[in-house]
């Protein structure tokens, strides 16, 4: 015990908190970025997306089951952007309902024209890129919109759209028509730079297992969408990659196909053997993971449209925000005034360790928001309320194993660090089943219980940090003073008012001992 008490320096542990905090408050509020938290939709409004499933002919029946399966992948597709707070929701059924998405935030036209990627997802062998625009003025005005699908390459069709097709034109690039894996077409790409005529598919959406959004690992280019295919795309894979390597442009190209049109069309640079690949192109960060949640979450089992896109307004607003704001501090004072009052000088420091969890809460708040967008709504401030009741708990377990420790005779500074070798371990339990609980309710549920169990887990886990490196190195540092030592009234540590007993035999013995090493200190 004596020589683990001495290795252990409170001095150094505080250090190290101080670079971390400072770095992690310069993060949250340098200067020309946003210096507060995103909120959500009940407390700023956002963005509301209403789409509406399209029957298309040979793609069955619109049923409640296919609207179900829809929910559950656009409400992944919408989390893909971050912790959102997002809200997924279904009105009315059949073919008379609608699939309402609503995103904090205002102008988020980016997931608007996610959503619109509705569509199965292809993999096909490029056959031929031409110019996007008509290569002979048409006969007649030429209606067909992108995909145009035949049984071959030289079906009339086929050669009419080849010629025919403008790719510069919208209307053209609007998607929405699922494309026949089983068939050649001739569609353009999503920004009207090419027309193309592909093979029939080789691969389907339903064979992606992962896609992420990475940086290469030499650190050339920009950034890459990594992809993990099933058993059975892993061989198709291999099988296409083999033959197209060895092609010359752009046959050695293959199409990633979604609603009809070509998302991207990246080349076969070898054959790719194990199930894995990269899709490179120097993309933005921004691009990378659009494609990357389009390859992940891109197929629906039903045609949806985008019949309106509207900014809603909050459904709480400022003042719920500032009552709760204010029930936190109300909360927060409360705690404080009792721990200063039972602990006396020691809840002094439970109180400074409380609101050094708040600061750090405030700026993963700030942080969050900007990273991984995550949205503050009210539930979340009900989650960052109840993680100072589990702060001060664990103040309380171990100013009481503390404590007993005193009672059972031992000085303040053996006691300091026995009674937190014992402590820690109810701690890091108590800690852990919240952790736990906020683990499997944020995964289990949806909306704004997501949030509160998300912030409960971020709360509960700065709850850890500031135990093991604030308030045990200040306690351990505290104890080591004369003041706190001598076990003053005003320390919460004092001898009688514990209970401490002494028998007269020991108090003679100490002043007696006293005595001898103030002379031999005089002498």
């Amino acid at each position: 015990m004596a020589s683990s008490t001495a290795r252990y320096r409170p001095g150094r542990v505080l250090l190290i908190l101080l670079i971390l905090l400072v770095g992690l408050l310069a993060w949250a509020f340098w200067p020309g970025l946003a210096h507060t938290p995103r909120l959500g939709l009940d407390l700023k409004g956002g963005t509301q997306v209403i789409l509406v499933p399209r029957a298309i002919e040979g793609q069955g029946q619109i049923t409640d089951v296919a609207l179900k399966q829809s929910v559950e992948i656009i409400r992944q597709r919408v989390n893909a952007f971050g912790v959102a707070e997002a809200e997924v929701t279904t009105q009315g059924s059949g073919a008379n309902s609608a699939i309402v998405v609503s995103v904090p935030g205002v102008n988020q036209q980016q997931i608007a024209e996610q959503l619109k990627q509705t569509a199965l997802l292809d993999f096909r062998a490029v056959e031929t890129i031409v110019a996007p625009g008509p290569t002979a003025p048409p006969k007649k005005p030429y209606t067909a919109k992108a995909p145009v699908q035949a049984a071959t390459a030289a079906d009339p069709a086929i050669l009419g759209a080849m010629t025919n097709l403008d790719c510069t034109n919208p209307a053209n690039r609007q998607g929405g028509t699922p494309d026949d894996p089983a068939k050649w077409i001739v569609t353009c790409d999503r920004e009207g730079q090419a027309k193309y005529l592909l093979q029939p598919a080789f691969l389907r959406g339903t064979n992606v297992t992962n896609a992420e959004a990475t940086l290469p690992q030499n650190g050339g280019g920009g950034w890459q969408v990594d992809l993990t295919f099933d058993d059975a795309g892993a061989k198709s894979l291999a099988t296409t990659s083999s033959k197209l390597v060895t092609l010359q442009p752009p046959q050695n190209q293959f199409g990633i196909v979604l609603d009809g049109l070509v998302q991207s069309a990246p080349v076969f640079q070898q054959a790719i053997l194990g199930g894995q690949a990269q899709i490179t192109g120097k993309f933005t960060v921004t691009e990378a993971r659009d494609l990357a949640n389009i390859l992940k979450y891109g197929a629906l089992p039903i045609t949806l449209d985008v019949a309106e896109v509207t900014t809603v307004s909050p459904t709480l607003g400022s003042d719920q925000l500032k009552a709760g704001l204010i029930a936190g501090a109300l909360g927060l004072a409360l705690v404080g005034v009792y721990l200063m009052i039972y602990y006396r000088a020691l809840g002094f420091v439970a109180v400074i360790s409380l609101v050094l969890a708040a600061v750090i809460t405030y700026a993963m708040f700030v942080v969050l928001g900007r990273t991984i967008g995550l949205a503050l709504t009210l539930a979340g401030v009900a989650g960052a309320i109840v993680a100072i009741g589990i702060t001060a708990d664990s103040f309380v377990v171990y100013f009481e194993r503390l404590r007993d420790e005193v009672r059972d005779g031992r000085t303040l500074r053996a006691a300091a660090d026995s009674g937190w070798i014992r402590a820690r371990h109810t701690i890091l339990a108590a800690d852990f089943v919240s952790l736990l609980a906020a683990v499997i309710l944020y995964f289990i549920s949806v909306g704004n219980v997501r949030g509160f169990a998300f912030v409960l887990g971020l709360t509960t886990l700065i709850d850890v940090l500031v135990a093991f490196m604030f308030t045990r190195p200040l306690v351990s540092y505290l104890s080591r003073t004369r003041w706190f030592a001598a076990g003053h009234p005003m320390s919460g540590l004092d001898p009688r008012r514990l209970g401490v007993k002494q028998d007269p035999g020991e108090k003679s013995a100490r002043k007696s001992e006293k005595k001898g090493a103030d002379s031999v200190a005089g002498g």
